[in-house]
């Protein structure tokens, strides 16, 4: 059995452009590489052209796991000195390819308990994890892949995304006595959000937030009738202290809209890894149903959706071992 080329099916994949919604292409590449090398592979339909890629070569009691889709704007692969750059080097075609490279050598080795789980939509809602757990094989573990530097994940930070909507009364601003700002009630409360007293947790720090987006008004000579925010929480425990904090610090000033909710992760980790807490969220939460999740991949979260994604091929080369030691160690347990 010939070892992975991890640089070469890396580079394969990142030259296919997989911007969420435009997964088909690439995740058909990798099908048919997977079933080359001999794998029992599913697509399985996500939406439109877009798939899910499941693959074994035995009963999965241990799946690797990450997903295909990026982020804008697409930019192809190159080499310089030691490093792999392009869209997808370390958010997470690298890390799909030490995966595969990883299942090839335990499998190598005799070991045909290994499963593959790659997913579209991870960037924008998950709707490729969501669809995975719904075929969800006995597996034990799921070693999840992300920009990690090589650490396991202790925990992640869940999230909690709110709109604000402020309401006013238009009026000429010649006469502003006559209207009501909607636009002033909106910065008010916002300020209020910074003197907030936000939930905090010993290993996964304090709740912080970020005003995302802002919109309002009507012209810059209307007393502005309308305003809106939107406020994404990176949250790290129960959301019904958040919930309440937030609704004490509005007291009632504009409408508050949940968005988009999910939860802090605790991850299981084993003896000899060192580890971390990380700020944004995965797939985890919808791949509940594939065993006891790990958290684990090279590359730093730092360059990830920028346009100087990157990762050291030596980190490439060392993801492999790791994925190999530590899914040889979860199945001797």
């Amino acid at each position: 059995m010939d070892p992975v080329d991890v640089v070469g099916l890396a580079r394969t994949l990142i030259d296919i452009e997989s911007t969420t919604g435009q997964e088909g292409p690439v995740a058909r590449v990798l099908a048919d590489y997977l079933r080359g090398r001999g794998y029992s592979v599913l697509e399985q339909p996500v939406a439109g052209d877009r798939i899910n890629v499941v693959a074994a070569v035995g009963e999965p009691a241990l799946v690797f796991s990450t997903h295909f889709d990026c982020v804008p704007p697409f930019f192809p692969s190159r080499v310089e000195g030691g490093i792999l750059h392009g869209r997808g080097a370390c958010d997470a075609k690298g890390i799909l390819a030490a995966q595969v490279a990883a299942a090839e050598r335990l499998r190598a080795a005799g070991e045909t308990r290994i499963g593959l789980v790659f997913v579209a939509g991870e960037e924008r809602g998950s709707d490729g994890a969501k669809a995975a757990n719904t075929i969800a094989s006995q597996s034990k573990y799921l070693i999840n892949g992300e920009p990690t530097e090589l650490k396991l994940g202790l925990a992640t930070r869940g999230c909690f995304r709110v709109r604000l909507t402020a309401h006013g009364k238009a009026a000429h601003s010649g006469y502003p006595q006559l209207g009501e700002s909607a636009i002033e009630k909106l910065m008010d409360v916002l300020l209020s959000l910074r003197a907030a007293d936000w939930p905090a947790d010993p290993e996964l720090g304090r709740t912080h937030y970020t005003v995302g987006l802002i919109k309002g008004g009507v012209a810059p000579n209307v007393i502005p009738p309308h305003a809106e925010a939107e406020v994404f929480f990176r949250t790290v425990g129960d959301h019904d202290a958040l919930r309440a904090t937030l609704h004490a610090t509005v007291a009632g000033r504009v409408d508050v809209q949940e968005i988009l909710e999910l939860p802090a992760v605790r991850l299981h980790t084993v003896p000899g890894f060192e580890t971390e807490v990380f700020a944004y969220f995965s797939d985890v939460p919808f791949l509940s149903k594939w065993g006891t999740p790990l958290l684990l991949g090279p590359g730093t979260i730092h360059v990830a959706h920028t346009d100087h994604e990157h990762v050291a091929i030596a980190d490439l080369e060392r993801a492999v071992d790791l994925y190999a030691d530590l899914a040889t160690s979860l199945l001797q347990a």
